[in-house]
């Protein structure tokens, strides 16, 4: 999901690239799947090249930065998963026993991904920050007295001093 038209051209650039180098590695063998393969190339820089324009748009993000042990704690859990499974294909030698190891690894990574990842990224959220600090320098959530009088009553102008 792209927050403005440019993301969404770019990241349509990127799918498109994307789809035809894949088409030019199946097809390497011939010379179509060579020039596939090349455009491909080309397209998927320059969605790069473009998205390194757009990204001093962005702005700020309203995520604090999270402990670094726990991101690779969680990437780790995930990791471990996938260990589990592709060393029961060696260990168990019966389909069922295969499954059931195979089950269990992805049980792990799905551990690591929903639930180990998330508290790390969880614990700095935007949501989360104190209600006296912004993200927006300049804005305030609750607007006081001063500042709605203020916004409320206009300066007088040339027109409004002829009476």
């Amino acid at each position: 999901m792209a927050a403005s038209k440019s993301q969404g051209s770019y990241f349509g650039l990127f799918v498109v690239g994307g789809t035809v180098l894949c088409a030019g590695i199946a097809y390497i063998a011939t010379g179509t799947g060579k020039l596939l393969l090349l455009v491909g190339a080309a397209i998927l820089v320059a969605s790069a090249v473009g998205f390194l324009k757009i990204k001093p748009l962005e702005g700020e993000t309203p995520v604090l930065p999270s402990p670094e042990s726990m991101k690779w704690l969680g990437a780790g859990v995930c990791l471990l998963g996938w260990l589990v499974t592709l060393g029961g294909l060696h260990l168990v030698n019966s389909n069922g026993g295969r499954i059931v190891v195979a089950l269990v690894g992805i049980g792990v990574s799905l551990f690591g991904m929903l639930y180990v990842l998330p508290v790390a990224f969880n614990k700095t959220a935007f949501w989360k920050k104190p209600a006296a600090t912004s993200a927006r320098a300049g804005f305030s959530s609750v607007a006081g007295r001063a500042t709605l009088d203020s916004e409320l009553t206009a300066a007088p102008t040339a027109m409004g001093g002829m009476k």
